[in-house]
């Protein structure tokens, strides 16, 4: 504090006397006498007669030379940081010595400087520095190259020259400064600090080479790949297009095959009914001629010739005329329609898979050459091997045989099997003609796609298990490979149905609006109509669909021995093929004691048992499907029929336990 005050006591002394301002670049003559260099040379500017010391009045005969003070410009520097003075604005004199071209001597202020003294504090030119290269006097002073931050290097507080470096506080610091506020640090002098600072900076200066010529080599290198990548991604591109034309070009080959079939029962039928009609013609010119024959002879009814006439009706007249039932649903064409309506379900179903799982769905062999990958997940479509069986649970006698003899033998079977039912179909169309041959069925395994072509019985009995994907956590009495939709999302297509009692069998009886039918031993007093059911325990709805989706659910007191499907209007009511699932023109599932399995043309699929009190039917007639689905807290599928619709369908059931019954549930959220 002392120190401080007397150093503040010194605005008095170091005041220029012609500015009365603080010293600025502050020079001394011979008489001792200090000035602002500026004010100094402005006076001596001003007075032409003479020069002279503006304090003193000393007359000098020529114009002296001017010396930078430079003990006291570094009083003045410590005076302004502890008085909080700032440093004026440097004028065109110091700017000069900013510049280290510009460095002049600060003996004759005039002379570029050649060197700077470190111990004088000051640069001298050529003819200045002479005595310190000379004079044994000046041999410890240390010169180096000029300096332009030279009073920089003067200690704030001491004004002494700061040659250390004081490395616990990192800064530069005095001689008296390291034996006052720095004593017991730890420093070096300023040129090892220079030096170590240099080698620092350099090293840095490598590391950053080094790293730029990395990142430049980087930058080259993905500059190469960003090439490859675009031709990468063209050559994908070509292979991939090709992928997909080769795709479109086997479903339009196939589409073209389908139509070609259809065709071609169009022209079986079309010569089947040609055939007919020239027989019939035929009949009716034997019968003209016959008419013809009696007409004469009753013109000569007065005649002799008359009485002894006999004529004779031609064989046909006991031919009774019928008009044949001909259509083109054949089993290849149906073959062709039912694997179209699935090809689309299974395209529809990978395409609402992400991309990254399209391939494990398709081949799960693949899921163990990958990690993370489970290779349990089911294939979304079956394996080549068994494209002839779209179920994996379906019967023994119904599963795809192995390739080899065994093969080749069903397949026979299965061939003299549907001669033989379509050779009896055609000898009842025809028994009136003995002499006409029932046509040959044509075997659809030797079409142009066998798999396609294979029968109805394969094609339509595919489980959702084929198809769908695994739910992460179904419930614990479902099938692990279900997946469960929003009731939601199937409530979008509620429908309101009612049970038709024109169709109930006597041992079901109706109630609550016809919503609730209920199997009793006691016969229900209905009159016999065509519409009712005779033989099996079985009751219709009175809606039927040809178009558009509708859902509905149905709830059971036991699902032990009743059936839910779907029936066209014509099914059979009396014989026992009347049975849901048991012809052609129905489809039931039906729960038989503890089994359930899947029911279509006489053909058994075993499904897994849910077990569940209430199911939820969705029909889509537009795809040609229905889906059964276990009711919770949402609804899981657990079979599908895929089928092509010809006519309108029925709601249809089958309940057989006295006590049974089932409900028609009122569809709300």
């Amino acid at each position: 504090m002392a120190e401080n005050m007397s150093l503040l006591g010194l605005e008095d002394e170091l005041t220029c006397s012609i500015c009365l301002c603080l010293f600025e670049n502050p020079v001394s003559l011979i008489c001792g006498h200090s000035f602002c260099a500026n004010c100094l040379e402005a006076t001596w500017n001003d007075r032409i007669s003479s020069l002279s010391c503006p304090q003193c009045r000393k007359v000098f005969p020529s114009k002296p030379e001017l010396k930078k003070n430079t003990v006291l410009s570094a009083v003045l520097e410590a005076y302004r940081i502890k008085a909080g003075v700032s440093e004026p604005v440097k004028e065109h004199f110091e700017v000069k010595k900013k510049d280290p071209d510009a460095i002049k001597c600060d003996n004759c202020m005039e002379a570029k400087a050649v060197k700077t003294c470190l111990t004088c504090m000051a640069s001298y030119c050529e003819d200045h520095v002479r005595p310190h290269r000379e004079n044994a006097i000046f041999r410890a002073h240390q010169l180096s190259d000029p300096l332009p931050d030279l009073m920089e290097r003067l200690c704030s507080s001491h004004g002494k020259l700061m040659e250390f470096y004081c490395n616990q506080h990192q800064s530069c610091i005095c001689s008296t400064c390291l034996q006052d506020m720095h004593k017991g640090c730890e420093f070096i002098t300023a040129d090892e600090r220079r030096f170590k600072q240099k080698t620092d900076l350099t090293d840095k200066l490598n590391i950053l080479e080094v790293k730029t010529d990395k990142n430049q080599q980087v930058i080259t290198q993905m500059k190469e790949q960003q090439s490859k990548l675009k031709d990468l991604a063209a050559t994908r591109k070509r292979i991939l297009e090709g992928e997909y034309r080769q795709v479109r070009e086997m479903i339009d080959r196939d589409e073209k095959e389908a139509m070609l079939a259809i065709d071609k029962e169009q022209e079986k039928g079309q010569s089947k009914l040609v055939s007919l009609m020239k027989k019939f013609n035929e009949n009716v010119e034997k019968m003209n001629r016959t008419k013809y024959e009696i007409n004469s002879l009753l013109d000569q009814s007065q005649s002799l010739a008359f009485l002894k006439a006999s004529v004779d009706l031609p064989s046909v007249v006991n031919f009774e005329p019928y008009n044949p039932r001909v259509n083109v649903e054949g089993k290849e064409v149906i073959g062709y329609h039912s694997s179209a309506v699935a090809l689309k379900e299974w395209i529809t179903k990978l395409m609402e898979q992400p991309t990254e799982k399209r391939i494990f769905l398709l081949k799960p062999g693949l899921g163990n050459q990958f990690a993370g990958i489970p290779s349990e997940i089911p294939p979304l479509l079956p394996n080549p091997r068994d494209m002839y069986n779209f179920s994996p649970s379906v019967s023994a006698r119904m599963r795809s045989p192995s390739p080899g003899r065994g093969s080749k033998a069903k397949a026979s079977g299965a061939k003299q099997k549907s001669s033989n039912k379509s050779a009896n179909k055609d000898q009842k169309d025809h028994k009136e003609h003995k002499d006409q041959k029932p046509n040959k069925p044509r075997n659809p395994s030797k079409g142009p796609n066998p798999v396609f072509s294979k029968s109805m019985e394969n094609l339509l009995d595919f489980t959702p298990r084929t198809v769908d994907i695994p739910d992460i956590n179904p419930p614990a009495n479902l099938s692990a490979g279900q997946n469960s939709v929003k009731r939601s999302d199937l409530l979008k297509y509620g429908t309101i149905v009612n049970f038709d009692v024109r169709t109930a069998h006597k041992r079901i009886s109706l109630s609550d609006n016809n919503t609730r039918a209920t199997v009793s031993d006691d016969p229900a007093h209905y009159p016999d109509i065509p519409l009712r059911f005779s033989v099996c325990s079985q009751v219709l709805c009175t809606k039927g669909f040809s178009q558009g989706r509708h859902y509905w659910e149905i709830k059971m007191s036991s699902n032990n021995f009743c059936g839910l499907g779907l029936a066209y209007g014509k099914i059979d009511r009396k014989g026992p093929s009347s049975r849901l699932g048991r012809n052609a023109d129905s489809w039931c599932v039906e729960w038989f004691n503890v089994k359930l399995s899947a029911w279509h043309n006489s053909i058994e699929t075993v499904l897994q048992n849910p077990n569940s009190s209430r199911v939820g039917i969705l029909l889509d007639c537009d795809q040609g499907s229905a889906t059964f689905y276990t009711v919770q807290d949402r609804a899981y599928p657990f079979h599908t029929f895929v089928f092509p619709f010809t006519e309108a369908v029925y709601p249809a059931f089958w309940i057989f336990s006295n006590g049974s019954s089932v409900s028609l549930c009122k569809l709300s959220n």
